[in-house]
């Protein structure tokens, strides 16, 4: 009869992510909790496990602490020194101005009256030497007060203040570091992640693949690989779906023939459309790449087809004997061939039987 024949290589094959990431560790922790499971959709950041932090955010409170301490520090010293030392030296500066003025009033009251002989010259000696004090105590004064800010005790302070803050942001950075992100928004899948796990940096902790298109890595063997290129439709199933069926194209064919068991293989590359995302990584599917269409072929069942010496073809039913009937043949699916030359519409062809046939045997045909 006539029908459409698909030429179809049939394998085996497995799912891959067209793209995916790896979310690993940066530093080593104690896994709290894992917010996700496998096979869930997450936004690119989100997070996927959260390792212990108690540690770090007590360290970050001592190295707050110390900031502001800093700070103050840093502020005082920058204002001139401590409040109260400051207070001190400007009331004593005030004393000295106070005592210097009064001294060279009465100096200069005491040099006119000595002049007259109205006043002795041990009182004039006695104010000069208030003066003297007074000028010496201001000069002590002022150099006190600029050695409460020196500059290298500001820069100290300054260099205490940054070493604080760096000690802080390294901290807060192991903070983040304690959540572990989705590098990429997609599907959660090959999660290694456990509550209570130990992670060392560079662990892995879940693959993030997005699957709305997958790559399917299809096992061909050897012989039929001539069959297959690059643009061919396939159809994809999977046992544990039954009914269900995805298509594709053949995205690209092998380089090198490789070992897979008994078989030798060429890995080809299918992309397949996955919108409701039911094919997982690491799915084991059946694959059919169909390398030949023809509509409408004159076609028989595999099994009609005989070999005899080194002919190929069917015995053919001519009125109530079977008559042996060499065939030339076409594309071929995976029950029927295609029948080129050798058969006519509607020929009868003995299908296979216990008792064996030859040509010119008389039969009483039954159809099935």
């Amino acid at each position: 009869k006539r029908q459409r024949i698909e030429n179809t290589v049939t394998t085996n094959g497995k799912i891959e992510p067209l793209k995916w990431a790896a979310a690993r560790a940066e530093r080593e922790g104690l896994i709290t909790e894992v917010p996700v499971k496998e096979g869930q959709r997450v936004a690119q950041g989100a997070p996927i496990a959260l390792l212990d932090t108690r540690e770090a955010r007590a360290q970050l409170a001592s190295a707050e602490a110390r900031i502001e301490e800093a700070k103050a520090s840093l502020a005082l010293l920058q204002a001139g020194g401590r409040a109260a030392e400051i207070a001190e030296i400007e009331a004593g500066l005030r004393r000295a101005e106070y005592d210097r003025e009064e001294a060279t009033r009465e100096i200069k009251t005491l040099e006119k009256l000595i002049a007259k002989n109205a006043a002795p010259r041990q009182e004039l000696t006695e104010w000069r030497a208030r003066f003297d004090r007074a000028q010496l105590l201001t000069r002590q004064l002022e150099d006190r007060r600029r050695s409460l800010v020196d500059r290298g005790s500001v820069d100290a302070a300054r260099a205490r203040l940054q070493d604080a803050q760096a000690q802080a942001d390294l901290i807060r950075r192991r903070l983040d570091q304690a959540v572990i992100r989705a590098p990429q928004s997609g599907t959660i899948y090959n999660l290694e992640a456990r509550a209570g796990a130990w992670l060392t940096p560079g662990s892995l902790a879940a693959l993030v693949g997005q699957l709305e298109r997958v790559k399917v890595v299809v096992y061909v063997d050897e012989p039929e690989l001539g069959r297959v290129r690059a643009g061919l439709p396939v159809r994809i199933t999977w046992d544990a779906v039954s009914g269900r069926e995805w298509k594709g194209t053949v995205d690209q064919t092998p380089t090198e023939i490789v070992a897979l068991n008994t078989r030798q293989v060429g890995k080809v590359t299918c992309l397949i459309d996955n919108p409701e995302r039911e094919l997982l990584p690491g799915t084991n599917i059946n694959a059919f790449i169909v390398s030949q269409v023809v509509e409408q072929a004159l076609s028989i069942p595999k099994e009609a087809l005989r070999r005899e010496g080194d002919q190929l073809g069917v015995y053919l039913l001519t009125g109530s004997t079977i008559r042996w009937k060499p065939l030339k043949l076409g594309a071929s699916s995976v029950t029927r061939f295609q029948v080129l030359d050798g058969l006519s519409d509607n020929d009868a062809v003995a299908l296979p039987t216990e008792m064996p046939l030859k040509d010119g045997l008389p039969v009483r045909p039954v159809f099935p």
